[in-house]
């Protein structure tokens, strides 16, 4: 019995265990992705509770489980350290401007939803992706290490890093031991008792055995705990805008738009692989963009689709958006009846519990494949890592796909000059002639230059173009052959444009093969085929040798 949006009640139990899993699994990454934000355990729980639920609701891929991320999470941290910063006197405000932010950031996912922006976004280059998402990794992994042996951590990555070496000199025993236990969890279930993690999640194993080794082991413990946790139905909170501040607003919204975009569909990917369906990306985006709209009204962390939480869900039995909604609903009921209990929890525990997510976020992957990956390729991902790392988020993917941009365009060029034949012997070329054509070039002896071209011809080849022409002084006659031609731009029939005048101007007869309408209506457009003489323009190639022939005084046949 179909509903709507994909929702199907035949899939009812997987999704009702999927969803319950999911909810399982995202818990302690909600909390623990709250309270390395900044914004608190709370806004973690928030942001998975409204974006999961709306994005579920409105978006494109049916299986997807979505909420707070690693790296949505590492922007945000960003965000709101820059506004609570700005009013160091009246840290609510700051905190209103921050999710001000991810209102507008929601805002501006569904605009990309409704201009189809989906299918660009998947263009992004592979080793983009693997440097961009590697870099995030690095860079959960050195903004919790403080938090692992008791201190809290500096916002920014360089400073993390910078004080590691005053941290692990002023250990706090009580943290690094907790923090110590729940790295041995994460790392050692999933590796050695798969069916165990499969039952109950390594992070939430190492969430129970930590709070209870608080309570238990460590009577009055100086481990930082996550304090009192609100309880109760989440409540709306008008978020700030200011005129003076809003074109920073809109650059860090469209970061989290942008790095949501990406981040839910790379996802959407993976749920398409395991499940064998397809995701629809503009409405994967206007989902999405809703969960954060709403979750920025709310005082949640903006989220994206969650790869682990999506394969946990399908792996489970989640097929349908009923799973990534109910996942949203039972952590909504966790908080109305377990919020007590939560704000016992060390942030040690939750600081391990990241550490793991940022190794998975590390696309190791690519680092074991890269004896075989194009050095171009290794470039790239060490440069977007480095400039994630250390620079900016975005400034990071624009230069990635920059640098991918030039060096596509340059193989693309590669590829049109290799096409390019200069033929005035007929046994000197791999270009396919016909014998009465052979025939013709040789008796010429030389005077007639046979110019063939195949393929597109874009304006990055337009100069080699010319250059390649003007290499030759000795012909009396050219013969351009655009039969293979496919398409010309702008540029290249500027440059065909002066090949011919520069032809002509030297007393030389030039003549014109084609045959495909696109290229016609170009040179035609930018009047190109006005230069030829009358009789110069052919549809077959043997024709024009002829004429050519003739036009020099040299017999056809």
């Amino acid at each position: 019995m179909p509903l709507v949006n994909g929702f199907h009640l035949r899939n009812l139990q997987g999704d009702i265990y999927g969803g319950l899993t999911a909810a399982v699994v995202a818990l302690p990454l909600a909390l623990a992705m709250g309270v390395s934000s900044g914004a608190g355990p709370i806004a973690g729980i928030y942001g998975a509770i409204f974006v999961g639920f709306f994005a579920a609701l409105f978006g494109g891929t049916p299986a997807q489980v979505s909420g707070p991320t690693g790296p949505m999470t590492v922007v945000m941290a960003m965000i709101f350290t820059q506004y609570t910063g700005m009013f160091p006197d009246n840290p609510a405000h700051g905190a209103a401007l921050a999710f001000g932010v991810v209102v507008l950031g929601g805002v501006f996912q569904i605009i990309f939803g409704l201009l189809r922006v989906g299918k660009f976004i998947e263009l992004v280059p592979h080793p983009v992706i693997s440097g961009f998402m590697s870099g995030i990794g690095v860079i959960i992994i050195l903004l919790q290490i403080g938090p692992l042996v008791g201190f809290d951590s500096p916002a920014r990555p360089l400073l993390a890093m910078q004080a590691i070496p005053d941290f692990l000199s002023n250990i706090q025993p009580d943290a690094a031991t907790l923090g110590l236990l729940t790295l041995i969890v994460v790392y050692t279930v999933p590796a050695f008792l798969p069916q165990l993690n499969k039952l109950i999640p390594a992070p939430l194993i190492a969430l129970i055995l930590g709070t209870t080794a608080v309570w238990f082991l460590f009577p009055g413990s100086s481990a930082p705990l996550l304090g009192e946790i609100p309880t109760g139905i989440p409540t709306l909170q008008i978020p700030a805008f200011d005129l003076l501040l809003l074109p920073g607003m809109i650059k860090s919204a469209l970061t989290l738009a942008a790095l949501g975009a990406i981040d839910s569909l790379l996802t959407s990917l993976v749920a398409d692989n395991i499940t064998r369906g397809y995701h629809k990306s503009d409405r994967e985006l206007i989902g999405q963009g809703i969960g954060n709209t709403v979750a920025g009204f709310f005082g949640g962390l903006p989220g994206a689709g969650a790869t682990m939480r999506t394969v946990v869900n399908i792996k489970a039995g989640g097929r349908t958006p009923i799973s990534g909604a109910l996942h949203s609903l039972i952590l909504l009921g966790c908080i109305l009846g377990a919020g007590g209990l939560a704000s016992h929890i060390p942030k040690a525990v939750l600081a391990g519990i990241l550490i793991k997510v940022g190794t998975d976020i590390i696309d190791w992957d690519y680092f074991k494949r890269l004896r075989q990956v194009p050095l171009s390729g290794i470039v790239k991902m060490l440069v977007v890592l480095l400039l994630t790392v250390f620079v900016d988020l975005m400034i990071a993917v624009a230069t990635g796909m920059v640098m991918a941009s030039m060096l596509f365009m340059k193989e693309m060029v590669d590829l049109q000059l290799k096409s390019i034949s200069t033929i005035t012997d007929p046994d000197q070329t791999e270009t396919p002639l016909s014998d009465e054509e052979k025939l013709i070039i040789k008796a010429a002896r030389g005077d007639i230059l046979l110019y063939h071209l195949a393929g597109p011809m874009s304006f990055g080849a337009a100069k080699e173009m010319s250059r390649r022409l003007a290499q030759f002084d000795q012909y009396r006659a050219l013969v351009l052959d655009l039969s293979d031609v496919a398409k010309v731009d702008f540029t290249s029939s500027r440059a065909l444009d002066d090949m011919i005048f520069n032809a002509q101007s030297t007393g030389r007869q030039v003549f014109l093969v084609g045959g495909r309408p696109q290229v016609y209506e170009m040179l035609q457009k930018q009047g190109v085929l006005g230069r030829l003489n009358e009789g110069h323009q052919h549809n077959r190639r043997l024709s024009a040798l002829q004429h050519a022939a003739a036009s020099i005084g040299i017999p056809a046949g």
